[in-house]
């Protein structure tokens, strides 16, 4: 029989390619129904591993994607937010999570995938409520999994009368390490173990594997998922880099232990199948569960061990400040509203060192333009962000208590604090884009420009640095030296600009770099505003008009 390789490869690679676009629209659908709690789920449901496999789980069912999952976390624990330890229990959860995909695909519908996906596309094309559009994304997206699913195996069925083909096979039933180097490979490859799990059933189904050859390469498919987290954490801070190792670490641990009791595994799979009356597909999709989830159940306990390995591997000390909120307790807002509202104060003041830590991270990345540096100052504004989040619900639910009028100034300034540091991390942000810009379209800043953005950095950071200081301590003599600094900062801002002017005149300076370096010195004099909006409250002076955008 001829084979049209044309036709072979085209039908295969286009199947892959629709099977990939409909797993990431599922996950899309899923994920917009879910709203955007993914992050707050891995944040609230992780104190303990337990917790975190059970919240690995549900994430990983939510976005179609153990990867998707892993690079969240990796960022999670990049910017403080979560401990290794949390972590690796969530990413064990992930693995067990992404088993769902493959008892999708065992359900065996792929008759009906083209009307599914006709349904999905009646729901997001005629239909203007949003809901309706999610529902029919995930519909989508089902459908187009299981018809590119349908053109892979149609491309592999006539493999079955190629000699090189079978050969390969025999040779990868011989040979576990190979087949899951084999899977390994692909995976990388691919950048999903969902896909070469589907290729791996459609090809058991088409009788073109046997077990033995299938459940190493399911396992090297385990392995090669955990690179879309390795590239992930490659320039992020050390805690990412062991989440990462620990992803690679626990498939690596649950490979060796599988491959080991590889014979008594194949049989109890082979039981499974005869015993619950299984098709192929789903052999296989059980075969990924009790993989995963035998996996998780051995190494859960093991936890501390694990962190410590990766500890041991990645050595160094890790510099992540925990920027979660500590000291907002809700009990206490009934029981001392005047003691809670000291809380808000705390987390307040560490919200703006946070924010100065932000400022020093973006002065870093103008001078020296490494991107670990950007990274960094990204993470700490999303850090201010959640410190907004938590502290303003603190702040309006000890506003429901009754509370002294001096008690009640002091929670309005708060408010208006908590605003300010806010918006500081808003135009640090905007400095980075503007920094990450001039690298991108290499605009080239003279030395005497980059000079005057140095000064009225520093200056501008050391004005923040004391606004905090006199927040924290209630300083009047500190708050008035913050004004005084503001105004320093709002005349060189004035003289920088008319320089600016100058050497553009001249032509010194290009028309692209003014643009630049006039945005830099705009936002560090709009961080000031907010600095002495800060003192001023301090001074109990009602804030004159300063910007606040």
């Amino acid at each position: 029989m001829d084979i049209n390789v044309q036709e072979l490869i085209f039908s295969f690679i286009g199947g892959l390619g629709i099977f990939l676009f409909g797993i990431k629209s599922m996950g899309d659908g899923l994920q917009r129904s879910a709203g955007d709690k993914l992050r707050d789920i891995l944040d609230k449901f992780t104190t303990n591993p337990l917790m975190g496999v059970l919240a690995g789980i549900l994430v990983t069912v939510l976005i179609q994607s153990s990867s998707g999952t892993t690079v969240i976390t990796v960022s999670l624990v990049s910017a403080g937010f979560m401990t290794l330890r949390q972590a690796i229990g969530v990413i064990m959860g992930a693995n067990i999570g992404t088993t769902i995909t493959a008892f999708i695909i065992g359900l065996d519908v792929g008759a009906y995938s083209l009307p599914i996906l006709a349904v999905g596309a009646l729901m997001l094309f005629f239909f203007k409520n949003k809901k309706i559009n999610n529902i029919g994304q995930i519909f989508f997206g089902f459908g187009a999994l299981f018809y590119g699913l349908e053109l892979m195996s149609g491309a592999m069925k006539p493999l079955r009368s190629l000699e090189s083909f079978h050969d390969l096979t025999v040779q990868l039933s011989d040979s576990p390490i190979l087949a899951v180097l084999a899977g390994t490979l692909f995976t990388v490859v691919v950048q999903s173990s969902s896909a070469t799990i589907g290729i791996l059933q459609g090809l058991y189904t088409e009788g073109l594997v046997d077990l033995q050859a299938a459940l190493p390469i399911l396992f090297g498919d385990n392995i090669g998922t955990t690179i879309t987290a390795v590239l992930a954490s490659i320039g992020a801070s050390i805690a990412a880099r062991r989440a990462a190792a620990t992803h690679v670490l626990f498939n690596l641990i649950g490979t060796v232990i599988f491959l080991i009791l590889l014979i008594p595994y194949t049989a109890l799979v082979n039981w499974m199948q005869a015993a619950w009356d299984l098709n192929p597909s789903m052999t296989i999709a059980f075969a990924h569960g009790t993989f995963n989830i035998t996996n998780t159940l051995i190494q859960l306990p093991f936890v501390a061990v694990l962190a410590w390995i990766v500890t041991k591997l990645i050595p160094g000390e890790d510099k992540v400040v925990d920027y979660n909120t500590k000291g907002l307790d809700p009990v206490m807002i009934q029981q001392s509203p005047s003691v809670a509202l000291g809380n808000a104060k705390q987390e307040v003041v560490r919200m703006g060192e946070v924010a100065v830590q932000g400022l020093e991270e973006t002065n870093q990345f103008l001078q020296t333009k490494q991107v670990k540096h950007a990274n960094s100052a990204y993470q700490i504004e999303e850090a201010i962000n959640n410190f907004d989040r938590k502290i303003m619900d603190y702040l309006v639910r000890i506003s429901a208590e009754s509370l002294s009028a001096q008690e009640s100034e002091e929670h309005g300034a708060l408010i208006d604090a908590v605003s300010d540091i806010e918006r500081i991390g808003d135009h640090f942000e905007n400095i980075i884009e503007l920094v990450e810009y001039q690298q991108s379209n290499k605009v080239k800043i003279s030395s005497t420009a980059m000079e005057d953005l140095t000064n009225m950095f520093l200056l501008t950071t050391d004005t923040v640095r004391d606004a905090m200081l006199a927040l924290q301590n209630n300083d009047k003599e500190q708050a008035k030296l913050v004004v005084e600094q503001e105004n320093k900062i709002d005349s060189l801002e004035r003289k920088l600009r008319k320089q600016h002017i100058q050497r553009l005149t001249e032509g010194s300076c290009s028309g692209q770099s003014g643009v630049v370096f006039i945005d830099i010195i705009s936002n560090l004099e709009r961080i000031g505003d907010h600095a002495v909006n800060i003192a001023e409250a301090v001074l109990g002076e009602s804030k004159h008009m300063h910007t606040t955008n």
